[in-house]
């Protein structure tokens, strides 16, 4: 790799103040004055400084997000912020992140955020079948009739129907009308849950995602915070299905 662009890529530095760096004397390749932008080094087995300080070598990173309402699950603002902003400016500046998949701008809950192009295929991919489980308010009373139904898979405008998912009842409020359930899915169409809900007559009013894979949504990521995970940790908690 290119000395100045493994530079840029782990600092807040571009390729042309790289250079102004290395005409300054400041960085060094295994203790020696660096010979300029083009030198080729290895990522991993060379040992790269900026002022006696050495830079490790990170391609990809991972963040385990607690995604607000009013975001969207996009690298690009148009009406609203989006998941991106959360993150400090040098993350987004440096690695070039983006969320994998998309929750609804009104749907909160855990999301990954990475750079890492093959996780993100492999999470996403109707092939891997990567489950993901969201726990819904519903406006009407959910029944035996409904999870049938889900389990059977439902019509919501589409040349095909939704795959079999698992529809659980956790509580029915008979006074209010209202039912707290959870769904497990393996596909990601556009406002899925909503809609399989509207194929069976009813209305979410709340969705949130609470697991991808094997990873759970920790209960003290409050809203709007994220955390770091290492690059085994995220192919483990989002592929591993066992």
């Amino acid at each position: 790799m290119r000395l100045d662009k493994l530079i840029s890529q782990q600092t807040i530095y571009s390729r042309k103040e790289v250079k102004k760096l290395i005409r300054a004397g400041r960085i060094t390749v295994n203790g020696q004055l660096a010979q300029g932008p083009n030198q080729h080094v290895d990522e991993v087995l060379d040992t790269v400084s900026l002022d006696d300080e050495f830079i490790q070598y990170e391609p990809y990173i991972y963040y385990l997000l607690n995604k607000p309402a009013g975001y969207i699950s996009s690298t690009k603002p148009g009406l609203y912020p989006t998941v991106i902003s959360l993150l400090e400016e040098e993350i987004e500046a440096i690695y070039q992140p983006f969320p994998v998949g998309r929750l609804d701008v009104d749907t909160e809950g855990l999301l990954l955020i990475t750079n890492d192009g093959d996780l993100a295929h492999q999470v996403t991919s109707p092939r891997h079948e990567v489950e993901k489980e969201y726990y819904a308010e519903v406006l009407g009373l959910v029944t035996e009739a409904d999870q049938k139904a889900f389990k059977q898979g439902l019509d919501i405008g589409e040349d095909q129907k939704t795959k079999p998912s698992q529809l659980f009842i956790d509580g029915l409020d008979q006074d209010r009308q209202i039912s707290y359930v959870r769904v497990i899915l393996t596909e990601g169409k556009f406002h899925q849950v909503k809609r399989m809900f509207e194929a069976v007559g009813k209305e979410v009013s709340y969705l949130k995602r609470i697991r991808m894979g094997q990873c759970l949504l920790p209960d003290n990521l409050e809203i709007g915070e994220y955390l770091p995970l290492f690059r085994e940790e995220a192919y483990q908690l989002f592929l591993d299905q066992a």
